[in-house]
């Protein structure tokens, strides 16, 4: 590619310096110097490469600080590929959070579920993106390691060449077509049969809405595939369920109980999450809960429901996503 590769040892900015674009950077003030400038451009793709590696929006962001600081200090002369670079730094850096975060997440109380976010509506717009970002994919690139994770994303989502993902996982060419091979039979076997289109899942997801607001045991058995499965990520911070639930009855049972007692105090709202029609439930008007859907043949057969207040924090704001 003609780049020249960042050694682990090449000096940076200041730690201390804010990436441009994050919150709290107050840009507009200035015209942004040439490096500011490339890495703003690319802010986005960066964020969304990230994100799909991690699942973690605060990881994401944290890598793109790190993507900045070392950006920073890089002879822009000796870069023949700007958004190739970017992307290799991000890669690299991501690669080294997620083998960090999956030691997390061995110790993390009851399922762990991706940080949900709010997306715009041209998110959903973009097929290929929206199904790239949402939960039920996220959910199979967790069962990837993290080199076969990030072949595929920079393969079948950015859709990177070999030799620009070599150079940013350190492999050869040869070795990459193996792992996007295997990567790619891996997610194959695990992700959703077809593709289901926003008006099908929003659809289901309205039937949904209705029976959590009614309570009706039926309206939610009718919805509900027979082998739906439940998951719920409190992060043992609020309660939750602990462990995956199986069944339409078992599914719908719990949900009528546990709605039963805060149906008073729960308003429902439908959004946008990561790219796919999705539910917020709000107690007493302040956010509780993020419920997203898997659908296929017009029935719910995932069920996504994250109440950890950690991982909530980017459902006040849309997030911008790009390829």
């Amino acid at each position: 590619m003609g780049d020249t590769v960042e050694s682990e040892g090449e000096s940076s900015v200041a730690t201390s310096q804010t990436a441009p674009g994050d919150r709290g950077a107050s840009m507009g003030q200035y015209d942004p110097d040439p490096a500011t400038a490339a890495f703003l451009a690319h802010r986005n793709l960066l964020f969304t490469v990230a994100y799909e590696m991690l699942g973690s929006a605060a990881d994401a962001e944290d890598v793109l600080q790190e993507t900045w600081l070392r950006w920073a200090g890089v002879e822009l002369d000796t870069v023949e590929n700007q958004r190739a670079y970017l992307v290799r730094i991000t890669t690299r850096h991501a690669l080294t959070r997620l083998r960090t975060l999956g030691r997390r997440k061995e110790s993390y109380v009851g399922p762990w579920l991706p940080e949900p976010l709010l997306t715009a509506p041209d998110v959903a717009e973009d097929v290929e993106l929206a199904d790239s970002v949402s939960m039920a994919m996220l959910l199979v690139l967790e069962t990837l390691a993290p080199t076969e994770r990030a072949v595929f994303v920079l393969r079948e989502v950015f859709d990177l060449g070999y030799d620009e993902i070599a150079e940013a996982i350190d492999k050869s060419p040869a070795a990459v077509r193996q792992i996007a091979h295997r990567a790619r039979a891996h997610v194959a076997a695990r992700r959703p049969r077809g593709v289901v289109s926003q008006a099908e899942t929003r659809g289901a997801l309205e039937a949904f809405q209705r029976a959590v607001e009614t309570g009706d045991l039926q309206s939610l058995l009718d919805i509900l595939a027979p082998d739906v499965v439940f998951l719920g990520d409190g992060g043992g911070v609020k309660q939750a369920v602990l462990r995956p639930i199986a069944g339409a009855d078992k599914v719908a049972r719990l949900l009528a109980a546990g709605l039963a007692t805060i149906r008073a105090k729960m308003s429902v709202e439908p959004v946008h999450v990561n790219g796919c029609p999705a539910l917020i439930l709000r107690l007493n008007g302040e956010l509780d809960s993020v419920v997203a859907v898997r659908v296929e043949n017009g029935l719910v057969t995932g069920l996504y429901a994250v109440r950890n207040p950690e991982k909530l924090t980017h459902m006040e704001r849309e997030t911008a996503l790009r390829h």
